[in-house]
């Protein structure tokens, strides 16, 4: 097999919109989460989500490229020129070589609100505008990402619910390892609007901490009551090893193994066979010891079976093995279908600065989560290979696992 390694990164979320602004906000344990107004006038239970900033890119596109780009992909645009920067690939590289694009996306919700909206307030479909198809479309980000920067490898969008992103670079990795490609964009891209959470704040998923944002998500804390939603994207670029070499692009790390697996039986309950098998695949299919890996970074997303569950499955794998186990997700809010690539830069990040960001708001453990070792602050420490879990609704489980080059 082929060695994959990452070459680039880009991130735009609540933590900020840079990787600098991102790992100080790590490092500091800053919270991005606010409380919505808009939310609350629409009927929301809980007004609460990861503030992102919708980019303005007037100065970037064109009029034409803006009108096909919901809110996701612009962040994933944002995401993807940020990565490509940093490996070293510009616009004349991208068109003499077959560059591929896996992004992961499960929902475009407020293009079609908007756009059954105006048909049923004009009664005219022609009204809804020549863009309103492509932003609807579940493959809007790799449609738009494909043609703003002309790739040619393989095109394809990732929906595996929360765990999309992470099942994007898992996916990357293996058509990289078999040779059907030398480079490949990998991400997650998630829309931040109501629209497109409305139906979960129906079915009480969310906190409703909305006295105090920042201390809503409490990932693995005895006293959570539900996950804050949020988004962004985050983009990964994934070469072949030789090749990155070849062209002397700056080799941040390596994806060692990508586990996967389906629970196969509840819609939304996870069980904790799922997602050990998906951990234990990952550690098989890298070829290391358990031990060798210093830092988990957990999908844990304030759910109070969600996060049980998961303790349970890394404890069964991991057993008393003294790894730091956080779940950032109490910083970000749960970014759904990015989280799987914006955990591995969160990860990146702390490993390449020897950090470990503080599992914010864990206050109380539960009787799960204390047979790990759960940092509420942050940790002073050195460790050059991670694992990342990232799990979606109707049982999909992805793990990957990175190391430090």
């Amino acid at each position: 097999m082929k060695r994959v390694v990452i070459t680039g990164l880009g991130i735009w979320s609540c933590l900020g919109k840079t990787l600098d602004e991102v790992r100080e906000s790590l490092y500091t344990g800053r919270s991005g989460i606010v409380l919505d107004p808009v939310r609350k006038q629409m009927g929301f239970r809980s007004a609460l989500t990861g503030y992102v900033e919708v980019p303005e890119l007037k100065q970037a596109l064109s009029r034409a490229q803006r009108t096909f780009m919901p809110e996701q992909a612009k962040y994933a645009y944002c995401a993807t020129e940020q990565a490509l920067r940093q490996a070293g690939i510009d616009a004349d590289w991208l068109d003499k070589n077959e560059v591929g694009l896996l992004y992961g996306n499960d929902s475009s919700a407020e293009p079609v609100v908007r756009s059954t909206d105006k048909i049923r307030e004009k009664g005219d479909t022609t009204l809804c505008g020549s863009g309103a198809i492509f932003q609807s479309m579940n493959s809007t980000v790799t449609m738009n990402l494909g043609t703003i920067f002309h790739l040619r490898g393989i095109n394809l969008t990732v929906s595996g619910a929360c765990a999309s992103g992470a099942h994007a670079i898992g996916l990357g990795a293996l058509l990289i390892q078999n040779g059907l490609q030398d480079t490949v964009v990998c991400g997650g891209a998630q829309e931040v609007n109501p629209y497109a959470v409305a139906s979960f704040d129906g079915i009480s998923a969310f906190s409703v901490r909305e006295e105090a944002p920042a201390k809503a998500s409490r990932p693995f804390d005895r006293d959570r009551d539900g996950l804050v939603p949020s988004g962004g994207a985050a983009t990964v670029i994934l070469e072949e090893y030789k090749h990155a070499v070849r062209r002397g692009a700056p080799i941040l790390a390596e994806v060692l193994g990508y586990g996967f697996s389906a629970n196969g039986d509840h819609m939304s309950s996870p069980n904790i066979d799922g997602p050990a098998r998906s951990l234990r695949m990952a550690i098989e299919r890298a070829g290391i010891d358990r031990r060798e890996i210093g830092y988990l970074n957990a999908h844990a997303t304030s759910t109070r079976v969600g996060d049980s569950r998961e303790a349970q499955a890394i404890y069964e794998v991991f057993g008393d093995q003294p790894t730091e186990v956080t779940s950032t997700k109490g910083q970000t809010g749960h970014e759904m279908w990015m989280a799987g690539a914006s955990e591995v830069i969160y990860s990146l990040l702390m490993m390449k600065n020897d950090f470990i960001a503080p599992n914010l708001n864990f206050e109380n453990p539960d009787e799960d989560s204390a047979r790990l070792l759960i940092p509420a602050q942050r940790v002073a420490k050195h460790f050059d290979t991670f694992l990342s879990n990232s799990f979606g609704f109707g049982g999909t489980n992805a793990s990957l696992i990175i190391r430090n080059l």
